[in-house]
C-alpha cells in the first residue's frame, strides 16, 4: 500500500478547531500539496501526515508557534471613527495597507466602541491552540513539475493551512 513519503503528491481533506472545540475552518474539498516539497502547508502537519495511508485520519494539536504564530500586539491599532473611511465602519471590515517597500498585509476591524475603532493584522487563531482533523484522500508520484511547485499543477499559488 503507498503511504505519504517525499515526492508524494498527497491530497487531504482538513477541519481546524479552536480552543472551544468550534470548526472554524474545513475544506471538504481535497487540497494536494507535494510532501517536502516546499508547498507551503504548515510543517507540523506535514510531519504528521508522513508515513500514513489512503483514508487515515490524524489529529494534530498546533500549538500557536506552529500554527498561526504568537499574537503581536504592535500589529493591533486604535483610531476615532473620524480618521476612518466609512466603508471600513463594521466589525469584520478588512483594510490592506502598503508599506514603504510596497509589501501589502491585510488589518481587520475587530471592535467599534465609544467613537473608536480597533484594526488587528493578527490572524484571527493567533495565540490560540487549534486541532486540525486530517484526512489522506489519495497519495500518487509527482511529477517533476510539481515537485518544482510544491502542488498539483492545476492548482494556484498560495498557502495551504
Amino acid at each position: 500500500m503507498v503511504t505519504v513519503a517525499r515526492h508524494k503528491l498527497v491530497f487531504i481533506t482538513y477541519s481546524i478547531l479552536d480552543q472551544r472545540g468550534m470548526v472554524v475552518e474545513q475544506h471538504d474539498l481535497p487540497v494536494g500539496y507535494v510532501q517536502g516539497a516546499n508547498s507551503g502547508i504548515l510543517p507540523a502537519i506535514e510531519a504528521a501526515v508522513a508515513g500514513r495511508k489512503i483514508g487515515e485520519r490524524i489529529e494534530i494539536t498546533l500549538p500557536p508557534e506552529d500554527g498561526y504564530g504568537v499574537r503581536d500586539e504592535s500589529l493591533v491599532f486604535v483610531d476615532t471613527l473620524e480618521n476612518v473611511p466609512p466603508e471600513f465602519h463594521r466589525v469584520g471590515a478588512e483594510v490592506l495597507f502598503e508599506n514603504a517597500s510596497g509589501e501589502t498585509k491585510v488589518f481587520y476591524v475587530t471592535a467599534i466602541e465609544n467613537g473608536q475603532l480597533t484594526l488587528d493584522g493578527n490572524p484571527s487563531l493567533a495565540g490560540q491552540t487549534v486541532t486540525c482533523v486530517v484526512n489522506v484522500v489519495d497519495i500518487r508520484d509527482a511529477t517533476p513539475e510539481e515537485i518544482h511547485n510544491g502542488r498539483p499543477l492545476d492548482v494556484k499559488t498560495g498557502t495551504v493551512h
